[in-house]
């Protein structure tokens, strides 16, 4: 494999370690465990990983050198640090014993259910220590939920003698973890399995879960290139952006970029949920914004909107769930036919409330939202430009504006999705730091028999030396949500709280940026030089943790 100047530098970066895993290992257990919702229903689900205590690492005498081979599973959506959670865990199992084997499943669960692997060696991890993308194994979407797949996989794992199964992924991937857990407990089969907290979303936090590894790099990556827009933006003076932001059931991403650089405006879907706005609403307060700026000669700014604002309109939301719920039932007789006849077929079924809404969509929305589902039968919010939606809407209104002789400025917008550009970015000193510390955890849990855990690492926002590792009980993150038209357990997703330290220093702000010309531009993520440079947190972390 080629490698880059900066790449050559960054595999010499040897990741810092909590204190509690730099030698030998003892578990500190704490208090049983209980799930966030819906307990006896959990319960009942998962009666050999239920209630299992939390886990602290503290410096310990002895190691446990027993022999065990490890599997790595990368799952679902790629994020800046996954390449240092394998080389975590694969330095950590070596060291337990040199005799132990590490196996990467190839492009993610479907890798295990068909015996699709490699053994990762030392000159292979090598190649790879603080890169970003999940290029060394590759990643998959194969969902992990049936028993054939089940006893499929363990034909393999028997095979090449692996104790634990470790599964890299965001939520659905550690509800599938869990599940698998379960099953191998409940059939006495011997086999662990372990998860890490995988996404750039920022959606897979609690109490436990301080950060998922990837959103500090993300949005920094995302961040560097909101400035660089912004600083065109204050040069040019004559365009509007919008900006579009990955992050499909919560708005962290947008909510971390706009603290980092002030944009004029930044959507929350969550706050658009909690006060009820209609489409119309929204493009309305951008009107406001814009008429402002154009009164004062500036007819230019920037905003930012999250992925999965058009289901948190609840209008729109409602339209979605039962459209969810119309589509898993007859998506066979509805896929065959055509455009127009689709369309009837939908207007046909909805209820009135929710047909009135659709009308009113333009027609691409209308389409798109009654398209093809994603994996787990949502709506694939991605495929539709809202940036470019609102923008049309927006001129639309200004228009009318005009012809009325409330708005007087001119208005021109540019449109930008930023998703791929900061999934598999080189990860940032704390997501290098990070997930190695993961990987570290993952091997510990394993060789301290624990299955139906997620590694955590906890106290971020302290120096590397203070973090504290271990590990919370899978079950205790879970309650019960309808996907797909019946209830699951599943983790729970973790949404921007209006009522949170990072919302609430937004929202103090946000009329100032919107009325005046704030903007920060970060620039690159930096990896060498003043550590309050390098090593600083995102601002949602620190707030959060203040």
């Amino acid at each position: 494999m080629e490698t880059s100047v900066l790449q050559k530098q960054r595999a010499a970066y040897q990741p810092k370690l909590p204190k509690g895993l730099q030698g030998a290992v003892k578990v500190k257990e704490g208090e049983p465990t209980q799930s966030v919702g819906d307990q006896a229903e959990i319960k009942a689900k998962f009666p050999n990983t239920y209630g299992m205590p939390l886990i602290e690492f503290v410096p310990g005498e002895e190691a446990n050198t027993g022999k065990m081979n490890v599997g790595i599973i990368l799952s679902g959506g790629q994020a800046p640090g996954g390449h240092n959670v394998i080389c975590g865990l694969f330095d950590a199992v070596k060291k337990l014993n040199p005799e132990n084997r590490v196996y990467g499943f190839l492009m993610g669960p479907g890798g295990l259910v068909d015996h699709n692997y490699k053994e990762l060696t030392a000159d292979l991890v090598d190649e790879y220590r603080n890169t970003g993308g999940f290029d060394m194994i590759g990643s998959g979407r194969t969902k992990l939920e049936k028993e054939e797949q089940f006893e499929k996989g363990l034909e393999i794992i028997r095979e090449l003698d692996i104790k634990a199964v470790v599964i890299i992924g965001g939520d659905d991937s550690n509800t599938n973890a869990c599940v698998l857990a379960e099953y191998y407990a409940a059939h006495n089969y011997g086999v662990q399995v372990i998860g890490c907290p995988k996404t750039i979303d920022g959606d897979l936090k609690n109490d436990q879960i301080e950060t998922s590894f990837g959103f500090d790099t993300a949005t920094k990556t995302y961040a560097e290139l909101i400035g660089n827009i912004e600083r065109d933006c204050n040069s040019a003076r004559k365009y509007w952006h919008f900006i579009k932001l990955m992050g499909r059931s919560a708005s962290h991403i947008a909510l971390e970029c706009a603290l980092q650089t002030q944009p004029n405006i930044c959507i929350v879907s969550e706050e658009v949920e909690a006060k009820d706005l209609s489409l119309n609403d929204i493009v309305e307060q951008i009107c406001e914004t814009v008429c402002y700026r154009a009164s004062k000669g500036w007819n230019f700014g920037t905003v930012l909107i999250p992925e999965g604002l058009i289901e948190f309109i609840p209008a729109i939301g409602r339209l979605i769930q039962e459209l969810n719920d119309l589509l898993a039932k007859h998506g066979a007789e509805y896929k065959d036919l055509d455009k127009q006849a689709q369309r009837e077929y939908i207007m046909a079924h909805l209820s009135e409330a929710n047909r009135a809404t659709f009308e009113t969509l333009p027609e691409g929305v209308a389409r798109q939202l009654s398209l093809d589902r994603d994996p787990h039968g949502n709506v694939q919010v991605s495929l539709i430009e809202t940036e470019k939606l609102l923008s049309e809407m927006v001129e639309a209104k200004l228009a009318e504006w005009k012809k009325e002789g409330k708005y007087t400025g001119k208005f021109s917008a540019l449109h930008h999705f930023f998703g791929y550009e900061g999934r598999c970015a080189a990860p940032s000193n704390f997501d290098a730091d990070y997930c190695y510390a993961l990987g570290v955890s993952a091997a510990q849990l394993i060789a301290n028999g624990k299955t139906g855990y997620m590694a955590i690492v906890k106290n971020t926002t302290a120096p590397t030396d203070e973090w504290k590792a271990g590990g919370v009980p899978i079950t205790m993150m879970m309650n019960m949500e309808r996907r797909n038209g019946e209830m699951k357990p599943v983790i729970r997703k973790a949404l921007v709280e209006l009522d949170g330290k990072p919302f609430k220093a937004f929202a103090a702000k946000r009329e100032q940026w919107a009325k005046e010309t704030c903007f920060v531009y970060p620039g690159p993520i930096q990896y060498w030089g003043p550590s309050e440079v390098c090593d600083r947190t995102t601002c949602t972390l620190a707030l959060e943790q203040q």
